[in-house]
C-alpha cells in the first residue's frame, strides 16, 4: 500500500500502518505523508522507505506509481488525513486506477460523499472505510446473534461514545489533533458528531442490521468559542419501530474511549464495551446471563474467524482495525486472481454516506430545537 497523510507525529497514520501489517498481507511501499514536502520526504525516510518512493504530494505519488510495473507499484492507497483531505485524493487515486482505504468520516460534505460513490462505481475499484470497531470479534458475534434471531425482535438500543480529551481548550495549545477537529473548514459541519458519533451510528446499524429512520438531536458546544459540537444526546427511531438513545461527548471529564452498546430484543439482549472488548455480555428471558469471549464456546464462525490468538490473550483496537485491512486485502487479492467474493466484510462508501446523512440530520435537528429529522 501507499499512504497519504500520517507523517511523523501522526496518531492515526501510525495506527493504520501497524494494523495493516498485523496479518502479513500488506506492505507499506510508498507515501506522501504530509502537505509539507520536506516533512513528507523525511517521514518516509523515518519509515525506512527508499527515497525515490517518498513523495512530495499525493498527486506525484499516484502519477509516478502508475508508471511503475504492476508487480512493483502500490496496489492501493490508505488515506489518513483530516476530513477535508479525504475526497480529493480518493477521487484522484480511483480515477488513476488505484483501490482506496479511507479513514472516517468518508468526506467533508454529504455532496462529496455522493459524488465519491459515483466515482467508485465508474472506476470499478474497491473502497473501504475504516469503521474499525466492526472488526472486533465480539462485535461480529453480536451481529451474528442478531442476524440469527437469537435475541428475537429488536426493541431498544442504547449506545454511547464518551471521551473527555476536549474538556479544556487544548486546541489553543500545540495540539494538532484538536485544532483541526474543531475547525469547520477541516472537520465539516460536525465536531464530535463526525469524529465519534459516526462510529456510534455505524455500530448501531452494523450490529442490528437496522437503519436509523429518524432522529432528534440536542447538541452542545461547551468549549469557549467552539463552533462545532463537542457533546450531544440523541433519540433514535429505527426502521422496524425499535427505539434508541445515543450519547456522545468529548467533554465528559475523565472518560477515555468509552464506546458501549446495548441491544434489547424480545428474548435476549447483548452488551459490549470497547474498553473491555473481549467480553460480550448476554442476558436471556429463560436462562442465566452468559459472557462470550474470543475462542470461547458458542461462537459463530463470523466471530471465531477473526480471532488470531489463543483464549486469554487480549485482542482489541489494533486487531479490530487489522480485520478491516485483512478483509479488504483478501478481496483485492481475489480480484487479482479472477475470483469473486460475494459479500466482502468491510465498511464501504455506502456506510460513509449513512454517516454523513447522520451528521447532517443531527445538525438540522439541533438547529430546530431537537425536532425529528428523517435520514433519507
Amino acid at each position: 500500500m501507499g499512504m497519504i497523510g500520517g507523517g511523523t507525529g501522526s496518531f492515526i497514520g501510525d495506527v493504520h500502518r501497524k494494523a495493516a501489517s498485523i496479518d502479513g498481507l500488506i506492505e507499506l511501499v510508498c507515501g506522501a505523508f504530509s502537505s509539507n514536502s520536506e516533512k513528507s520526504i523525511q517521514s518516509g525516510k523515518n519509515l525506512f522507505l527508499p527515497e525515490n518512493r517518498c513523495y512530495e504530494s499525493y498527486e506525484e505519488m499516484i502519477l509516478k506509481e502508475k508508471e511503475l510495473p504492476e508487480d512493483i507499484r502500490m496496489d492501493f492507497v490508505a488515506i489518513v488525513t483530516p476530513n477535508h483531505m479525504h475526497f480529493p485524493p480518493a477521487k484522484f487515486a480511483l480515477e488513476h486506477g488505484f483501490h482506496v482505504v479511507c479513514d472516517k468520516p468518508v468526506t467533508l460534505t454529504l455532496d462529496e460523499a455522493i459524488e465519491l460513490q459515483k466515482v467508485i462505481e465508474k472506476s470499478n475499484k474497491l473502497f473501504a472505510l475504516t469503521h474499525n470497531y466492526t472488526g472486533n470479534a465480539m462485535v461480529k458475534q453480536a451481529k451474528a446473534m442478531v442476524d440469527n434471531g437469537d435475541l428475537g425482535n429488536i426493541r431498544k438500543i442504547q449506545v454511547q461514545y464518551l471521551q473527555g480529551w476536549l474538556s479544556t481548550a487544548v486546541e489553543s495549545t500545540d495540539n494538532k489533533q484538536a485544532s483541526w477537529r474543531v475547525d469547520p473548514k477541516r472537520s465539516g459541519i460536525g465536531g464530535a458528531l463526525g469524529d465519534i458519533g459516526t462510529h456510534a451510528e455505524n455500530l448501531v446499524e452494523y450490529i442490528t442490521g437496522l437503519k436509523i429512520k429518524e432522529l432528534a438531536a440536542d447538541l452542545g458546544r461547551f468549549g469557549k468559542g467552539r463552533i462545532l459540537d463537542d457533546d450531544g444526546n440523541l433519540l433514535l427511531r429505527m426502521e422496524n419501530g425499535a427505539k434508541g438513545t445515543m450519547s456522545i461527548s468529548q467533554i465528559a471529564l475523565g472518560e477515555e474511549n468509552n464506546l458501549a452498546i446495548r441491544v434489547y430484543g424480545e428474548i435476549g439482549s447483548i452488551e459490549w464495551h470497547q474498553e473491555n472488548p473481549n467480553e460480550l455480555i448476554t442476558r436471556w428471558l429463560d436462562k442465566p446471563k452468559q459472557i462470550y469471549t474470543p475462542n470461547g464456546n458458542g461462537l459463530y464462525p463470523e466471530s471465531s474467524s477473526v480471532t488470531r490468538i489463543p483464549a486469554g490473550h487480549p485482542e482489541g483496537y489494533l486487531e479490530a482495525f487489522a480485520t478491516i485491512y485483512k478483509n479488504f486485502a483478501t478481496h483485492l487479492m481475489a480480484l487479482k486472481e479472477g475470483r469473486n467474493i460475494e459479500k466482502p466484510d468491510y465498511p464501504t462508501v455506502e456506510d460513509g454516506i449513512r454517516g454523513m446523512k447522520f451528521i447532517y440530520a443531527s445538525v438540522e435537528s439541533d438547529k430546530n430545537n431537537a425536532a425529528w429529522v428523517k435520514l433519507n
